[in-house]
């Protein structure tokens, strides 16, 4: 545009010298003919009005020369104006295509990022839908209890071998513990049982004062104690049992809130003998379970082995005496068998003698038998 606004304006400046030009020279001619008019009128002589046109033509000659220099340079600078105009069109065509290709290299990315988007949007919308579904669950007592089992028969399962424990099991005094854990005495059977204070949790994190906190802080501490009490009474029976049970918390949350703040509640489940555990810290517990299993699996095994490595030497024993039996009559056979090849080369050698003493025999029969060859004469010749 700045471009185009000069060429005008250059344009405009020619055509206004041109303008000029012609003024000038109609006003030149206009002065003469009344210079002429009034030399004619005043009798000026005729050398005069020849001088007056002489410079009037010579006036003439430099108004077309300077108007043929003002066309040369009007049409220099038209073909200068192009020639800009023509690289700026270039120059504008090339930016003007490098721009499309940034402009449509750009758009292709923002439609992934966008697609990327729309997809991570789903997904949030999923993961809300779940989460409505998750406290809808943990609203419901009932539910938020189920949740908790479901979580401890995950873990128990997963690491468990299936014979080590038993779901919904019944106890001696009718009770039903969410999960037995079968460990052989000592220490014996051990209860685990799920319990979600989630109301009393949030009532603590909820309290807006602090009269309501340490109102909470009590709901919540007793909300622990009355579930420690009710698995120490209920799941720990002498002579069934372990001497302890375990209290199953599935949030890490109410666990580390529990552990922080209120380590007086944790101090009178331990002297109740009911640990509590988290999600985490129970895969601790059920890994040492496990590999207390194993060791008494390999304790039952050693005495199986045991009783069969004493029935092998036993075994072995009497492999020594029948080999030991089976090597005296090698070194019998051995005996009777040199005792066997003795008589062979005795037989043998009275053989060679027989055999020997025919031979002779018979040279001698058939020497007697042949008969004797006749003399021979010779004939001598002179």
């Amino acid at each position: 545009m700045i471009i185009d606004q000069n060429m005008m304006i250059l344009i405009g400046m020619g055509i206004i010298a041109v303008l000029l030009i012609a003024v000038i020279f109609i006003v030149h001619i206009r002065a003469n003919q009344e210079r002429v008019e009034r030399a004619s009128q005043s009798a000026l002589n005729q050398e005069q009005l020849i001088n007056m046109m002489q410079a009037n033509s010579s006036l003439e000659g430099r108004i077309a020369q300077m108007a043929q220099v003002s066309a040369q340079q009007q049409e220099e600078i038209k073909r200068t104006m192009h020639d800009r105009l023509d690289k700026v069109s270039v120059r504008l065509g090339q930016s003007l295509e490098k721009s499309g290709e940034t402009t449509g290299k750009s758009l292709g990315e923002l439609k992934e990022r966008l697609a990327v988007i729309d997809e991570a949007q789903k997904n949030i919308t999923d993961l809300s839908g779940q989460m409505v579904g998750l406290q809808d669950i943990l609203s419901n007592k009932q539910a938020r209890g189920a949740f908790g089992e479901i979580q401890l028969n995950d873990l128990v399962s997963s690491i468990l071998p299936p014979n080590a424990y038993e779901f919904q099991a019944t106890m001696e005094n009718g009770k039903r513990a969410d999960c037995l854990i079968k460990l052989p005495n000592p220490p014996g059977s051990i209860v685990v049982d799920a319990k979600f204070p989630l109301e009393s949790y949030h009532r603590l994190h909820n309290a807006e004062n602090e009269a309501e906190f340490k109102k909470a802080q009590s709901f919540f501490k007793a909300d622990i104690t009355k579930h420690v009490k009710d698995i120490s009474e209920k799941y720990i029976i002498n002579g069934v049992t372990a001497e302890s049970a375990l209290m199953f918390l599935p949030s890490e949350a109410v666990y580390a809130e529990l552990h922080s703040n209120f380590s007086d509640v944790v101090e009178k489940s331990y002297r109740a003998k009911v640990w509590i555990v988290s999600p985490t810290t129970l895969m601790a517990t059920l890994n040492t379970v496990r590999a207390v299993l194993k060791d008494a699996r390999m304790r039952e095994q050693a005495g199986i082995i045991q009783k069969h490595v004493t029935t092998l030497l036993d075994d072995v024993e009497r492999l020594d005496e029948r080999v030991e039996k089976l090597r005296t009559h090698f070194d019998r056979a051995d005996k009777d068998i040199d005792l066997i090849s003795t008589s062979t080369r005795k037989i043998t050698s009275k053989v060679d003698t027989i055999e020997k003493i025919q031979m002779e025999e018979e040279d001698a029969v058939e020497q007697a038998i042949e008969p004797k060859s006749p003399p021979q004469i010779k004939l001598l010749v002179d």
